[in-house]
């Protein structure tokens, strides 16, 4: 049984999700605690808008997990929230399996095509992701050790990912 790998959320993670041609990208984690805690550090050493997104409390700052988006515990809600919004910010979503369904594909079917200046991303956090065929198709997937994540090193004097 293979279980996915832990993610290192370094500033380098960070600009490749920025950086992803898509909106929607996924990443999967062993260790999703310990992956949001990292992702929190790096909102509060960076100054980076990131939120964080579960059926729980709705959307809640990273950096000041008090701050909550009222109204938007339900994914539909806080979806429509993140496309209205003009702000750059990278939206974390967790625990969202069951909710992958419509209507809320075509919400993010819509987010998927924006192509504005102001940057947002919605990324999805599991320990094993899985969605609706329509949606897979449009969700970049990030994974640790990929040769994007590695380090160039030297070998037989050339450098090599």
């Amino acid at each position: 049984m293979q279980e996915s790998a832990s993610v290192q959320v370094t500033p380098r993670l960070f600009e490749q999700i920025l950086n992803s041609e898509g909106n929607l990208i996924g990443i999967e984690t062993a260790q999703m605690e310990d992956t949001l805690e990292q992702f929190r550090q790096l909102a509060m050493r960076s100054g980076q808008s990131v939120y964080l997104w579960d059926p729980e409390n709705g959307i809640a700052a990273l950096r000041q997990s008090e701050m909550r988006i009222p109204g938007s515990k339900r994914l539909n809600d806080a979806l429509r929230f993140i496309l209205q919004s003009m702000q750059f910010g990278v939206y974390l979503l967790i625990d969202f399996d069951d909710q992958i369904k419509p209507p809320n594909t075509a919400l993010l079917r819509r987010f998927a095509r924006i192509r504005t200046g102001n940057q947002r991303k919605m990324v999805f956090l599991s320990r094993k992701l899985s969605f609706p065929q329509e949606i897979d198709a449009l969700v970049e997937r990030l994974t640790p050790g990929t040769a994007a994540n590695k380090r160039p090193r030297l070998r037989d004097g050339r450098w090599v990912r």
